[in-house]
């Protein structure tokens, strides 16, 4: 979403000299590659392809939707080609492993990216940052980003979205330095489900599904050890649509290890449908909030009976996994990252645990304010329905917390 709001800091003049057809139908792949000058992967133009073809006939893009498909998705092709053209002049950046990452997982709005924000504060951890999405750099120690350009340039995209999209930072607080979910990565070579979020895709996430997520990941992994520079890092990722990824990610970083948060679905999911009308509403008309929400159940309960699947694999032994409910992170933040640093082995630095505690002093609960629970019949959403189809992964996780 930041690389969409960067049109409006250009101002819609820009716009009108760079499309001045107002009405201008949804570019096909090969003008967009054209445009972009640039030379992409055959898997990447199959989902550029794959996503415009469902856009085009299933998204009823507004006018700001149409012309920021078209400088977002040129954005990404060129960021990726960078990408690429840096791995062909310094082979020694693959050759910087990329050893067992953290990766953060749960259902959305279990606390994941309050997480995720503790964690960027380890100076002995690296995250993605969003405005390194935008201009794929790396962040080097010490980095000030008060006084770095692209970071304010992110900053100011940032406030004009939420301006254009009301509610957003409220629902995702989050600034250019802020840590990035991995969608926006794999986005990038257009193998995301970061898509599904702003536009209405089934035929493009259905697609996806049946492809698989394997040649996104090779990209992601090109991707941190562009921005890790040849020296080696700790990661820690979080997205919560590596749930549907799992496969793959495993099969890219077979040492990964996992947090995973847990919270009671029905709390969260009339929040996730909400997000998704907010996300949706610049870039599309008639946005169906019953739509939204079969949707949201729908996947969502897939998501937790894959966690549940997940903690079957024997290939991910109980070493490399760590339980913990969204309640217990945020009554104590500081004592559950102690207790996830001793479960993996690691260390936090008295340094790391004050940077942290200054985070959670300042913005309690990551930042996200208190309200009162999104009602789910607004989504045409059944709490006895959701009940049941939810009833084995409350079991297994949630009990506790209630």
């Amino acid at each position: 979403m930041t690389a969409l709001a960067a049109l409006l800091s250009k101002g819609f003049n820009l716009a009108d000299k760079i499309f001045p057809d107002a009405a201008f139908s949804v570019a096909d792949a090969g003008g967009l590659i054209k445009a972009a000058g640039v030379s992409p992967s055959a898997d990447s133009v199959e989902g550029l392809e794959a996503l415009l073809a469902s856009i085009r006939t299933e998204s009823e893009l507004s006018l700001f939707g149409r012309v920021s498909l078209k400088w977002d998705f040129i954005r990404l092709l060129r960021n990726a080609q960078r990408i690429e053209d840096a791995h062909v002049a310094n082979p020694a950046l693959a050759a910087a492993p990329i050893k067992a990452p953290l990766i953060i997982l749960g259902l959305p709005r279990s606390g994941t990216s309050f997480l995720h924000t503790l964690m960027a504060e380890d100076p002995g951890n690296q995250v993605p940052r969003n405005w390194q999405m935008i201009y794929p750099a790396p962040r080097p120690a010490g980095f000030n980003p008060d006084g770095d350009k692209r970071v304010i340039n992110v900053d100011k995209q940032l406030d004009l979205f939420n301006g254009l999209a009301p509610g957003f930072r409220d629902l995702h607080p989050i600034y250019a330095d802020s840590p990035q979910e991995c969608s926006e990565i794999t986005s990038h070579v257009f193998q995301s489900l970061r898509f599904d979020s702003t536009h209405r895709v089934p035929s493009y996430f259905e697609w996806l599904e049946r492809r698989g997520h394997d040649d996104a990941f090779v990209f992601h992994k090109k991707f941190l050890q562009f921005l890790q520079n040849g020296s080696p890092a700790r990661w820690v990722l979080k997205c919560p649509d590596h749930t549907f990824t799992l496969d793959a990610i495993l099969r890219i970083y077979p040492d990964a290890r996992f947090v995973i948060l847990h919270r009671d679905p029905l709390a969260v999911l009339g929040s996730v449908a909400h997000r998704t009308q907010v996300l949706r509403r610049p870039f599309l008309r008639g946005i169906d909030a019953g739509e939204i929400g079969a949707q949201v159940a729908a996947r969502w309960t897939q998501g937790a009976n894959l966690l549940l699947e997940f903690d079957q694999r024997e290939d991910v032994p109980a070493s490399r996994k760590l339980h913990m409910q969204y309640e217990e992170f945020t009554a104590a933040p500081l004592a559950a990252m102690e207790r996830i640093y001793t479960h993996f082995g690691e260390e936090l630095t008295q340094t790391a645990s004050q940077a942290m505690e200054r985070v959670i002093q300042a913005k309690p609960r990551g930042g996200y304010g208190r309200h009162a629970p999104y009602r789910l019949e607004a989504f045409k959403l059944s709490v006895p329905a959701l009940q049941s189809a939810f009833r084995p992964y409350v079991l297994q996780y949630c009990q506790a917390a209630q």
